[in-house]
């Protein structure tokens, strides 16, 4: 049998139904699930409706496109953004073709797949507070481990590695209120909620991998606001060097770069 090609009225009904829900790339979204659907009508309407109820496309879907990758993403763990990804070409730069690189609070780990795919010869790791983002990091072929930041990864790695990145939680708890609705009714806080000011996991982590890196090594930490101005003086108090701020087309400040 043929691949069924999908129905231009069922396109267009999905694209009306996710249009009416504020989907902004309401087209684009329902090519995706309709491929996602199948040929099952029945399942067709329940991924619409919990689309619809703000449900995280990349869930219905399965995966998400990060950097040109096809990332696994399960239920429940927080879906990478499209924010992220000259984080991720950044880190890639900085990592030799047999290096090593940490990604912590991973995740589904797409900074790790996207390392992974472009150096085969470097070991990726990748580790996670959250049992589902571990299982989730692992079916992406991440050597992932559980635990709190740079608790669980092996000794060994001591001073060994050749760039560290994190996507902490960075948002203050006070601001999460302005969060999308949907964001907020769906994902998981625990991946967003950075404190008091926003610092709380952004310091363990400059701290914490003081001890890991290599002479020479490079620390990558996606933060937001002035909170790359607040985090300098601790990294330069543990010996970091060489800062640079990245910042988007919008001018807003969006990871801090550094060297041991």
């Amino acid at each position: 049998e043929s691949e069924r090609v999908p129905a231009i009225e069922d396109l267009d009904r999905t694209t009306d139904a996710l249009r009416l829900a504020g989907c902004v790339a309401a087209e684009e979204e329902a090519v995706e699930l309709l491929e996602a659907a199948g040929n099952d009508t029945t399942l067709l309407e329940s991924l619409v409706t919990r689309r619809c109820s703000g449900e995280p496309l990349a869930w219905l879907t399965g995966s998400v496109r990060f950097c040109g990758e096809r990332v696994l993403v399960h239920g429940g763990v927080f879906v990478p953004r499209w924010q992220s990804e000259p984080l991720a070409l950044a880190v890639l730069d900085r990592l030799p073709g047999a290096g090593v690189a940490v990604e912590l609070c991973c995740g589904a780990a797409a900074i790790a797949t996207v390392l992974r795919h472009h150096r085969p010869r470097a070991r990726v790791l990748g580790c996670d507070i959250d049992p589902l983002a571990v299982t989730n990091a692992r079916a992406n072929g991440i050597e992932a481990f559980l635990g709190d930041l740079t608790a669980p990864l092996p000794s060994s790695l001591s001073g060994r590695v050749d760039v560290v990145v994190a996507v902490v939680p960075y948002v203050p708890t006070g601001e999460l209120v302005h969060l999308p609705r949907d964001v907020l009714e769906h994902e998981p806080l625990r991946s967003l909620d950075g404190g008091v000011d926003g610092l709380e996991l952004l310091r363990r982590a400059a701290l914490e991998t003081v001890g890991l890196l290599r002479p020479g090594g490079s620390l990558l930490l996606e933060l937001g606001g002035d909170e790359a101005a607040l985090l300098e003086p601790l990294l330069a108090d543990n010996g970091y060097r060489d800062f640079e701020v990245m910042c988007d087309e919008d001018g807003d400040t969006r990871a801090v770069c550094c060297r041991r």
